[in-house]
């Protein structure tokens, strides 16, 4: 819904006049049959309140289902306006001082509704349309007095109306105005959020598998024309196409962790691993986000810490899932390596928070380095 306040000003100004317009049907229609004195005319009185009656229901019942229009004001400011000039005919004497007679009513309705559901440049009008019948009607019935109190009385309420529903349709155009450009802003932010998050995962793809064998070709760990550097590119190739057709399987479909982690293993084949991974079967978007954490974990045992040993265990208890890639290095201190680093805080704890889990690395130099990856399936 784009406009809310306008749409609930259009719910509240349909409903409340069809309301007003059937209770003061009904109530014309008992008043205006108890007092028949002359010179009220009982054949027109009749057949005037009956239609009189009959239009207050089919105005609330169209007002109710398709809302007002300006067709449907113009019919009832017409009507009331005829009432208002018949008032001789129609309203005994006794009962028109005061204001109180049922003519007076139908008038204040009209007006009022007229305001409430008509634009200014006719509701306005409309309003001295019927303020001038009435008056008009009062005096002819030879009542000057009360023509122009209730004329004084249907200016002013055709005045405090119109200004109370300008104001409200003011303030209802800028909260809507407020609320298009905040739902605008939430739309570009969250936009841009997918964008930048879908830019990370690129990134920490291309970190653990292209990038990775790039560092590996600098540093001269592997031979430009070797066999394994080989194996090692067609590895990332088809790691990259199984991330992207992982991440094309629906939510709702499962994964065996422990497979997953055994594949992880299986594209560092120089890496000597003790492995404890009993079977765990969790959400393919968790299974992806935690073996592609513990990879990279174990990537970074291959690239800097050389000839060192690693053990990966998975435990789950209690919808709680924990994976720990342990080596023997010659481990390092967290928190001296630098912000531009990517390794750890993107493709270990940036993918863990992905899921809504956590990384914790423990690591000091000399004493090996304990990588813990943690998440739960609880709240």
């Amino acid at each position: 819904m784009d406009r809310p306040a306008a749409s609930a000003f259009a719910f509240i100004f349909t409903r409340l006049p069809a309301l007003l317009r059937l209770s003061c049907g009904l109530f014309c229609l008992v008043v205006a049959l108890a007092v028949r004195t002359p010179p009220v005319r009982p054949e027109l009185l009749l057949p005037a309140v009956a239609a009189l009656t009959g239009w207050s229901l089919w105005y609330a019942l169209h007002a109710w289902r398709d809302g007002v229009g300006t067709p449907l004001v113009a019919v009832d400011v017409a009507l009331t306006s005829a009432a208002c000039l018949a008032i001789p005919v129609l309203v005994a004497p006794e009962v028109l001082p005061g204001e109180a007679s049922w003519i007076a009513v139908l008038a204040s309705t009209t007006v009022i509704n007229a305001q409430a559901t008509a634009p200014a440049r006719l509701s306005i009008p409309a309003g001295l349309l019927v303020t001038a019948a009435y008056a008009t009607g009062a005096h002819t019935a030879g009542n000057s007095t009360e023509a122009r109190a209730h004329a004084a009385t249907l200016l002013a309420q055709t005045a405090c109306t119109a200004m109370m529903t300008a104001v409200m349709r003011r303030r209802i155009t800028r909260a809507d105005t407020a609320f298009v450009a905040a739902q605008r802003a939430a739309r570009d932010a969250m936009v841009a959020r997918i964008a930048r998050e879908a830019e990370r995962r690129q990134n920490r793809d291309l970190h653990d598998t292209v990038l990775a064998t790039l560092n590996m070709v600098g540093q001269g760990a592997v031979d430009r024309s070797s066999t394994a550097l080989r194996e090692r590119c067609a590895a990332d190739l088809r790691t990259l196409a199984a991330l992207a057709e992982a991440r094309a399987v629906p939510h709702d479909v499962t994964a065996r962790l422990d497979e997953r982690l055994r594949a992880a293993i299986a594209r560092l084949p120089g890496l000597p691993v003790a492995t404890d991974l009993p079977p765990c079967t969790v959400a393919a978007s968790v299974a992806e986000a935690v073996a592609e954490s513990a990879y990279a974990a174990l990537a970074n045992v291959v690239n800097h810490a050389p000839g060192a040993r690693a053990t990966l265990r998975l435990r789950r208890y209690a919808g709680t899932v924990t994976v720990e890639v342990i080596d023997d290095g010659p481990g390092f201190d967290p928190a001296t390596v630098p912000a531009h680093r990517y390794g750890l805080r993107e493709s270990v704890h940036g993918r863990m928070a992905t899921i809504g889990g956590r990384a914790d690395v423990d690591s000091a130099p000399g004493r090996g380095t304990r990588i813990r990856l943690e998440w739960s399936d609880v709240g």
